[in-house]
């Protein structure tokens, strides 16, 4: 009744044009930007409430619970879904890898041959295989082939995805977004048979990405190498990297002290304190995890994480003895090795995302520390237990051999850095490629649709052996199939109520002063910059119904339209936020928010040129 109330107050304030369903639709839309943008709630859980709005607001949205639910049965998410399952499939044979590998020894010591082999390897592999596993896998294999090279490896991570996305162009299948664009694409063009829309073919505009990856492996190589910083040592040293060397410290128990006979929880486990005990080591032997209930002796070697001010006050209370901090190679004793560090990326769909250290009791589970901790490109390095994960956030952990085996074998983590003993299904990798190569060329010839051809693959890959049943469900970035279920009847409610058309009549103002190929440039424009803050999924969702009335309302060609919105969706550079393989490589990388900025914005500029005008060519624009 009160919503009622104040529905009918807002309707004799607004212009006649303007319906109060547009506006609610509108309302929707505003909070999702904001919630997008926050992240104060996941983006896959800001979807579903959207979903759940639109649904509640029928009388005002026009969505139906069927037309609300109806991104679960749609053909983009059944589709992206089944891509991700094909993804694993492929990266269980740990061909990927192998391709990784031969790529280093291309590349040997010179940067130029690494950024070159880097950029060459990930962008054609991202055109066939979703994108976002592709750099997940190949995040470790580059950080490695850095190091190995006396490369920092700032120089290659962030050209590492933004050679991804530039890939993701070159087919249908590339990223979910294409696959979604062209579903919604498909939609418009049975609802308006007029505008000549229909869905994406497998390679339809493949000739545009050639292009597009093209410059932008050339700028990459010239101008971008040159904009990216250097804030990774070549020198694997994370102790350097992360600055712990004020963090980390040796010390000695002596006979009088009061530790003894306590167990290290007992002694040093008081959260006030905010000291990690990392290893014990006692007569020339090493303790790692667990040392919890490892009892104390006289003349123990602990090494502590901890500050300084509080190691201070501990070694006065207790009367211990500092020794030193973190070794190099050379100052070890003979047989004796530091503990191993690596950086642990949290990817979506980890379970880490959203919980805290404390309260997701990794340490425990993983007998693991944590030595620091980077988010949004600010390291942490002390009383970060409590501070909330991240996807994209960076763990710098320290465990013992076994336990990083666990870390890399869970699909909650991205390990930068590559293990020798991973266990790979090599001798079906024959079995995957030719399921790839089917699951391209059957929609390729029009023989079946995408969709049935991708979820035939994933049956193939069960039957041949390359994916066990019990991984697919492990295979899927649950978050991903619930953004798109939720944001597919925002897109239903834009078109339905009007909203997409109003939008696209304002933006169509512009050719009273812009030529069509200016209005078009404009759409690149602006959804590249909503695709910097928004899920490049909800920026399609959200674009495309605009592109394609403000098209119709300057009689334009409304493909072309809606092409531009597609690449400029899939290709955001200028934010570590605008996709998601950015965040991937922002901790490992260690960059800021403003190098994304500096080397994305040129970037981004210049494809939007090179866009426009290769849509303008091969499309015509019309009007």
């Amino acid at each position: 009744m009160f919503f009622s109330t104040l529905v009918s107050a807002v309707q004799g304030l607004v212009p006649a044009a303007v319906t109060v369903d547009m506006l609610v639709v509108f309302a929707l839309i505003l909070l999702s930007l904001v919630l997008f943008a926050t992240e104060w709630l996941p983006i896959d859980v800001t979807a579903i409430v959207v979903m759940v709005l639109l649904m509640v607001l029928e009388p005002w949205t026009q969505i139906t619970p069927q037309e609300g639910l109806s991104g679960f049965a749609s053909p983009a998410t059944i589709t992206v879904l089944a891509m991700l399952i094909l993804s694993t499939g492929v990266n269980r044979t740990g061909i990927v890898q192998l391709i990784g590998r031969k790529m280093a020894n291309y590349a040997g010591n010179s940067q130029t041959k690494q950024l070159a082999a880097t950029i060459g390897v990930t962008g054609p592999v991202s055109g066939f295989i979703n994108n976002t596993p592709v750099v997940a896998i190949l995040v470790p294999v580059v950080a490695d082939l850095a190091h190995k090279g006396k490369t920092s490896p700032s120089k290659l991570l962030m050209p590492l995805s933004f050679a991804s996305m530039l890939g993701g162009t070159l087919t249908v299948i590339g990223t979910s977004t294409n696959i979604l664009a062209s579903d919604i694409v498909a939609q418009l063009g049975r609802e308006s048979p007029g505008l000549g829309l229909h869905a994406f073919g497998m390679f339809e505009f493949t000739k545009l990405g050639v292009i597009v990856f093209v410059v932008g492996a050339v700028y990459l190589m010239t101008v971008g190498v040159r904009l990216l910083p250097k804030r990774v040592p070549a020198e694997d040293d994370l102790v350097e990297e992360y600055a712990l060397q004020e963090y980390l410290a040796d010390v000695v128990v002596p006979a009088d002290s009061s530790l003894i006979g306590q167990t290290v929880q007992e002694a040093l486990g008081n959260d006030d304190l905010d000291i990690d005990v990392l290893q014990l080591i006692r007569y020339g032997e090493q303790f790692l995890e667990p040392l919890a209930r490892k009892e104390i002796h006289e003349n123990d070697t602990l090494r502590l994480r901890t500050n300084r001010e509080t190691l201070e006050r501990i070694m006065r209370s207790e009367g211990l003895t500092f020794v030193g901090g973190p070794r190099s190679e050379s100052e070890l004793h003979p047989g004796e090795e530091e503990p191993v560090m690596v950086e642990v990326v949290v990817p979506s769909g980890s379970f880490l995302v959203g919980e805290s250290l404390a309260s997701s009791t990794f340490r425990q589970r993983y007998d693991a520390n944590v030595l620091a901790f980077r988010t949004r490109g600010k390291v942490v390095r002390d009383r970060f237990e409590d501070i909330d994960i991240r996807v994209g956030d960076t763990l710098l952990v320290q465990a013992p051999p076994d336990s990083l085996t666990r870390l890399v074998q869970n699909e909650d983590f991205i390990v930068a850095h590559e293990f020798d003993d991973t266990d790979y299904r090599t001798e079906k990798t024959p079995f995957a490629v030719a399921i790839i190569a089917g699951v391209v060329a059957l929609p390729a010839f029009n023989v079946l649709p995408i969709v049935v051809s991708a979820l035939g693959g994933v049956v193939a890959m069960i039957l041949t052996g390359v994916l066990k049943p019990n991984e697919l469900y492990k295979s899927v970035e649950w978050n991903v199939i619930f953004l798109l279920a939720g944001v597919i009847p925002l897109g239903v409610a834009l078109q339905q109520t009007g909203a997409a058309a109003l939008l696209g009549d304002a933006v169509a103002s512009t050719a009273t002063f812009l030529p069509a190929i200016g209005v078009l440039w404009v759409f690149y424009l602006a959804t590249g910059l909503l695709t910097s803050v928004i899920s490049n999924n909800a920026s399609v969702v959200l674009m495309i119904p605009v592109a394609a009335s403000a098209a119709q309302s300057i009689g334009a060609n409304a493909f072309a339209f809606v092409l531009a919105v597609t690449f400029a969706a899939s290709t955001a550079f200028m934010t570590p936020v605008g996709y998601q393989t950015n965040l991937f490589v922002y901790g490992p990388g260690g960059y800021t928010f403003s190098d994304f900025l500096r080397v994305g914005a040129p970037l981004q500029l210049l494809l939007s040129v090179v866009t426009v005008a290769g849509i303008a060519f091969f499309w015509g624009v019309g009007a």
